[in-house]
C-alpha cells in the first residue's frame, strides 16, 4: 500500500519548489522504505530546480539526508529495520567495469530504487541524485542506506550524504594529502570547509583558507584552517606562494567551479604539486591554460566526483570522528528549517548567507 507524505517538488524549470503530496511504494526487491529525519539544503538541489541538471522533471528535490529504515524489501538483510542511515546517491552495481577493475568510487551504473515515487495522480517523479529526500519517507536500493552510529544528530549526520564527503574525500581520496604537507582550498563553503577539516586532520602543516569574504574565512578557522587569504583586495596566488615559503602549496583544492579560481588554483601550486577540482562548474563553462607551463610544472590536475568516495566505507568513518569530536560535522548547520521553507534556504543560500540549511522533518 503506497504512502502518502509530503515532499517538496520542482514542477518546472525555474519554477519555485512547493510542498505537495506524493506516492512512497512499499519497497520491492532490494528496496528500503526510509522516514527521513533531516535532510540539506545543497546547491545541487537549486540546480536541479533551474533545469541545470537534466529536464526530467517534475523532480523530487533532497538529497544529503539521515534517517531510521522503516522497512525492507525481500532479499535485504542489511540495513534492517529500525538502523539508523545516511543516504548516499553512489551505490557500487559491483559488475560494471570500475567495480570489477576494484574502483567501485567511480562506479559507473549506481544503484537505485527500481519503482518510482510519484504525485497523486500517477505522475513520476525524478528524485535529486537518485534519492529525494526532502520528503517524509523515501524509497531507496539498500545499498543507499548506509547504516552508522545512532547516537549522531540527524541534522549533522546527513550532511555526510554529499558536501561534507565531497569536500573530505577531495582532500583525502583524490588529493591523497599527507603529513606535512602545505594545503591552499579555494571557496570555503560547506565543501572547501569539508576539505579544510580533512587536510587538518591528515596532519598538514599548514591549510590557507582563500575567499571573498572575511566572515567565511574565519568560519574556516573553525575548522582547522591556520591561515586565510581574502582574494577580493589581495593576489591570492602570490599570498600562497608568500605563505608556502615562495614555493606554492602541495595540494589546492578548488571548491568554487569557477574558471578563474581554478586558474588561480593552477598558479598557486607548487611543482609537481596537484590541483583538485571538486566545485561544480557551470554549464558551457570554459577554461585555457598555458601548455608549456602545464607541461614544465608537472604534478596533476584531477576532478574529484563525491570526493572518489566509497559510502560504505566512509561514512562510519566520518560519523566516528564527529562522535569523537575529531569532526565537528554541527558546525556546518547554520539554521534548522521546515519542509515549506526550502524556497528561503535556496535564497539563502543564493546571498551566501549560510553554510548549510537544514530540513528537519
Amino acid at each position: 500500500m503506497p504512502h502518502e507524505v509530503r515532499a517538496v517538488i520542482a514542477m518546472k524549470k525555474d519554477a519555485p519548489a512547493e510542498v505537495q503530496p506524493v506516492l512512497v511504494p512499499d519497497p520491492g526487491p532490494g528496496e528500503v522504505l526510509v522516514s527521513v529525519q533531516a535532510c540539506g539544503v545543497c546547491h545541487t538541489d537549486l540546480h536541479y530546480r533551474e533545469g541545470a541538471v537534466s529536464d526530467d522533471f517534475p523532480f523530487l528535490l533532497g538529497h544529503e539526508a539521515a534517517g531510521i529504515v522503516e522497512e525492507t524489501g525481500p532479499g535485504v538483510t542489511d540495513p534492517r529495520p529500525g538502523d539508523f542511515v545516511v543516504l548516499a546517491w553512489r551505490a557500487p552495481c559491483g559488475s560494471c567495469r570500475a567495480c570489477r577493475k576494484g574502483r567501485p568510487w567511480y562506479c559507473f551504473d549506481s544503484r537505485n530504487a527500481r519503482q518510482p515515487m510519484t504525485l497523486l495522480d500517477g505522475t513520476p517523479l525524478t528524485p535529486a541524485l537518485g534519492i529525494g529526500a526532502f520528503a517524509e519517507k523515501a524509497l531507496l536500493d539498500a545499498g543507499q542506506a548506509v547504516k552508522v552510529d545512532p547516537a549522531a544528530r540527524p541534522e549533522a549526520a546527513g550532511l555526510i550524504g554529499c558536501g561534507v564527503m565531497a569536500g573530505w574525500g577531495a582532500a583525502v581520496h583524490t588529493g591523497q594529502v599527507a603529513n606535512g604537507d602545505t594545503v591552499a582550498v579555494i571557496g570555503c563553503g560547506g565543501v572547501g570547509n569539508a576539505a579544510i577539516a580533512a587536510a587538518s586532520l591528515a596532519g598538514a602543516r599548514r591549510v590557507i583558507a582563500v575567499d571573498i569574504d572575511d566572515a567565511k574565512l574565519d568560519v574556516a578557522a573553525r575548522f582547522g584552517a591556520s591561515h586565510s587569504v581574502n582574494s577580493r583586495g589581495t593576489d591570492p596566488v602570490a599570498a600562497v606562494r608568500e605563505l608556502t615559503g615562495g614555493h606554492g602549496a602541495d595540494l589546492v583544492v578548488e571548491a568554487v567551479g569557477r574558471p578563474e579560481t581554478y586558474l588561480q588554483g593552477f598558479h598557486m601550486r607548487d611543482l609537481a604539486g596537484v590541483l583538485v577540482q571538486a566545485g561544480v562548474p557551470a554549464p558551457g563553462a570554459t577554461i585555457e591554460l598555458p601548455f608549456q607551463e602545464l607541461f614544465s610544472r608537472g604534478g596533476a590536475l584531477k576532478s574529484s566526483w563525491y570526493g572518489d568516495s566509497l559510502p560504505s566505507r566512509d561514512f562510519p568513518v566520518l560519523i566516528d570522528l564527529y562522535l569523537s569530536g575529531k569532526l565537528d560535522l554541527g558546525a556546518f548547520v547554520t539554521e534548522t528549517v521546515a519542509l515549506d521553507e526550502v524556497e528561503v534556504a535556496f535564497e539563502r543560500m543564493q546571498r551566501g548567507k549560510v553554510l548549510r540549511s537544514v530540513v528537519v522533518l
